[in-house]
C-alpha cells in the first residue's frame, strides 16, 4: 500500500464516525417522536379496535331498547283511579267507623272534645280519629255568589275506633255526644262504601270520570236514566239510616246520587245516598 492510499483510508474512517454520530443525534432530536406512543400504536391490533367499536355499539343499542321499553310502559300503564285509591286508603286504616249523634251546630266542637278526651284518658290505642263530613256549596248573599263550607250531615260525627267497653264509654260520655246511631250499646260499624259516601271529596268521582274518559279516548260516559223525582218518598236500604223513610230533595244524575231528608228525633237531616241505597215506597 502506498503512502497516499494509507493517508486516504485514515482520513475516511473519522468521516464515517461523524456521519453515524450525526445521524443518531438527528434521530434523538427529531421533534414529535414518542417511542412509547409508537410502541402502543404498533401493539394495537384491528381486532381490539373492532372490539371497542362493538362495545360502544352495544351500549347505544341497550340504551335505545331501555328507552323504548320505558316509553311502552308509560303508554300502556292505565290511569290511576282516584276512587279506588281513596277506598284503599280507608280500608288500610285500623278500626271501624261508627256514627254518633251530636247537637246540630256543635259537630266540630264535639270532634275537638272527643280528641281531647281521647288524649286525657290515654285511649289513643282504641280511638283513632273523628271526622265531620263537610261539603262546599255556593251561597248568594247581597247579590254575590260565595263558595262556603258547611257540615254535610248536621248533628252527626264519624268516629274510627276499636269498640270496647272502655272506648264506648269514652265516646258516649264526651260532652255534646247524645249517643251512637243504631243499637245504643252495640252499634253496627259502617261499611266501606258507606264511609266512602260520607267522607269522599265532592269532586272525586268527577276526577275518576275524567281519568276514565282520557283512557277511553274521550268517549262520553252514558248517563243512566233517572227514575226518581224531587219530593218523592223512599226508604233507606243501607247505612246507619237503614229502614228509615226519607224524602228526595236533590237528584244528581251524573254522580248517581240523591240528597234526601231523613227525619230523626223530629228533625229533618239531609243525607247523601247512592241510587242503589234507597228504594221506592
Amino acid at each position: 500500500m502506498s503512502v497516499s492510499d494509507q493517508w486516504t483510508t485514515d482520513n475516511a474512517e473519522p468521516q464515517t464516525d461523524e456521519v453515524t454520530a450525526s445521524t443518531d443525534a438527528a434521530e434523538l432530536e427529531q421533534p414529535g417522536t414518542d417511542p412509547v406512543d409508537d410502541s402502543v400504536d404498533t401493539d394495537a391490533t384491528p381486532e381490539a379496535a373492532f372490539s371497542d367499536s362493538d362495545d360502544s355499539t352495544d351500549t347505544e343499542v341497550s340504551d335505545e331498547v331501555g328507552d323504548e321499553a320505558t316509553d311502552e310502559l308509560d303508554v300502556d300503564a292505565p290511569p290511576a283511579d282516584p276512587v279506588k285509591e281513596f277506598k284503599d286508603t280507608l280500608a288500610s286504616k285500623f278500626g271501624d267507623w261508627y256514627v254518633v249523634h251530636s247537637y246540630a251546630g256543635y259537630e266540630n266542637r264535639v270532634k275537638a272534645n272527643l280528641e281531647n278526651r281521647t288524649t286525657s284518658l290515654n285511649m289513643e290505642d282504641f280511638i283513632f280519629e273523628a271526622q265531620v263530613p263537610m261539603e262546599e256549596v255556593t251561597e248568594i248573599k247581597n247579590g254575590q255568589k260565595k263558595l262556603v263550607k258547611r257540615v254535610r250531615m248536621p248533628g252527626y260525627v264519624l268516629v274510627r275506633m276499636d269498640l270496647t267497653d272502655e272506648s264506648w264509654g269514652a265516646v258516649r260520655h264526651t260532652p255534646g255526644v247524645t249517643g251512637f246511631v243504631g243499637n245504643a250499646h252495640q252499634p253496627v260499624p259502617l261499611s266501606l262504601d258507606e264511609v266512602y259516601t260520607m267522607l269522599a271529596p265532592a269532586d272525586l268521582e268527577q276526577q275518576a270520570a275524567a281519568a276514565a274518559g282520557g283512557a277511553g279516548g274521550g268517549k262520553p260516559r252514558e248517563v243512566a236514566v233517572v227514575d226518581f223525582e224531587v219530593g218523592e218518598s223512599v226508604t233507606v236500604m243501607e247505612g246507619p239510616f237503614e229502614t228509615l223513610p226519607a224524602t228526595i230533595s236533590e237528584i244528581n244524575a251524573d254522580t248517581q246520587k240523591l240528597k234526601v231528608l231523613v227525619s230523626i228525633f223530629g228533625r229533618e237531616t239531609p243525607v247523601e245516598l247512592s241510587f242503589n241505597q234507597v228504594a221506592k215506597i
